[in-house]
């Protein structure tokens, strides 16, 4: 059964956002179902706004409705925190069970040497090469090579260190367990339709900048959610860390289907992002999906922090714990005695939940149960409620035959694509070739050769 939340609900948090002049973000989990409705908003309202804003898409599918967009640009990553942060939303996203085991040694090391590549890119020639596609490429070159390569970066050198004693030392297995993991992964995202999208530079995700507003929607497709899903991740992440800062416009976050990518500190934007004038809408299935995905403290964490919640039919425990949530109100219930002399009637009061998890589990369709949060000088008397939300069906079906196709951004041949796409492998080939002359042409630098003893090594 479904509840009906995008028809219902999340199509009018968008729809009112925009005609508020609030800069936005959407995740489009079924692209373009959610950006049709956000483009052809943007277009009616862009009079609200300012300044007018920019109208920017994230799509795999169809790369000639897609802008590109570089998450790991440089002008954006300050320090090593920011690529630390980086590799582990990307490895996350691609291995979601890793995220109930953060703190293992066979998890943090696949994120430590990702890190060494990417802040490598990041300090090499001011950031040239930092995109992913050269992080994807430069980490399948071979350790001989790569490992001196990345230690020419001072800051990249305590990553490393340990990847290349068990180098060294001839701990193959273990530098295998330590890094394949990564590798695998990251090999999943090397496709000429992503490296197109990644390596360029349409945007930037600072959604909310007052000298350059934009509304950006990103795309999924339920059919590649793994791999599309670890990429998005990333771009979310980077958006986050840009978006939630002091005296920048007011702004909007939407999230449809939030348990299927991932990204680190939702807690912390739900609870500081309101102060800084951003909007987190974030819609799941279930409750039990945000734990299977997320883990259960994390899930639970997001679950109990949000301060308005929205929900249509759901079962069992997200039911139960939705109905303890909403509390208990008197009730008054009446009994009746008949016996052969009279009939007595008696009333009482008692407490009884506001709404029983056996109303939650057969709401209809359109039907909604709920909290909402007020302010200190807006104080709002009843916060639960029990309601159906009316859809004026006829007049959004004459709106959505109304509405025009998201035009073609960009005209792109396969040819070009391809080019692009052997163009990186190339430039990552040049920079490891021309590192290595220098490493070998430099006495200074001879100490990072590793050199091979009798056993191979």
């Amino acid at each position: 059964m479904r509840s009906g939340k995008s028809y219902f609900v999340i199509r009018h948090v968008l729809t009112q956002h925009i005609r508020k002049g609030h800069t936005l973000f959407c995740y489009d989990f079924k692209f373009d179902d959610l950006s049709r409705i956000v483009y052809n908003t943007l277009l009616k309202n862009k009079h609200r706004y300012p300044k007018e804003p920019g109208f920017y898409l994230i799509n795999f599918d169809d790369l000639t409705r897609t802008h590109r967009c570089n998450p790991l640009d440089p002008e954006m990553m300050e320090d090593i925190t920011d690529a630390t942060e980086s590799a582990r939303t990307i490895m996350m996203g691609l291995n979601r069970e890793w995220i109930k085991k953060q703190g293992d040694f066979w998890v943090e090391s696949p994120i430590n040497f990702l890190v060494s590549v990417i802040w490598f890119l990041r300090r090499y020639q001011d950031g040239r090469y930092c995109t992913l596609p050269h992080v994807i490429e430069m980490m399948m070159i071979d350790y001989e090579q790569l490992f001196p390569v990345l230690q020419l970066e001072p800051e990249v050198q305590a990553f490393l260190n340990p990847f290349r004693s068990a180098l060294e030392n001839g701990a193959l297995e273990q530098l295998e367990g330590q890094i394949a993991s990564a590798k695998i992964g990251m090999a999943r995202l090397s496709s000429p339709q992503l490296y197109y999208v990644m390596s360029g530079n349409d945007f930037t995700l600072d959604i909310n900048d007052p000298e350059s507003p934009k509304v950006v929607c990103m795309g999924n497709n339920p059919q590649k959610i793994q791999i599309y899903g670890a990429v998005l991740s990333l771009y979310i992440t980077r958006l986050i860390k840009l978006v939630n800062k002091k005296h920048r416009l007011k702004s909007s976050l939407v999230f449809d289907e939030f348990p299927t990518i991932y990204f680190q500190g939702i807690d912390s934007l739900i609870a500081t992002a309101r102060s800084n004038q951003v909007a987190t809408t974030l819609a799941v299935q279930d409750a039990s999906q945000l734990r299977k995905d997320y883990g259960k403290e994390q899930a639970d964490v997001i679950l109990n922090i949000v301060g308005n919640i929205i929900s249509g039919q759901v079962t069992g425990d997200t039911a139960k714990t939705l109905s303890e949530r909403f509390g208990k109100i008197l009730q008054e219930k009446e009994s009746v005695s008949i016996n052969r002399t009279d009939t007595s009637v008696s009333k009482s009061t008692q407490l009884d939940y506001a709404v029983p998890a056996s109303k939650i589990a057969g709401l209809s369709s359109g039907e909604f149960v709920g909290m909402v949060a007020d302010n200190p000088d807006q104080k709002i008397a009843l916060k639960t409620f029990h309601c159906e939300i009316l859809n004026d069906h006829e007049a959004l079906k004459r709106e959505e035959e109304s509405y025009k196709e998201i035009p073609i951004i960009c005209e792109v041949t396969p040819v070009e694509i391809q080019e692009n796409y052997y163009r990186i492998k190339q430039e990552v080939q040049d920079l490891i070739a021309n590192e290595m002359d220098r490493i070998h042409n430099d006495p200074n630098l001879a100490h990072l050769i590793i050199m091979r003893d009798n056993n191979g090594y």
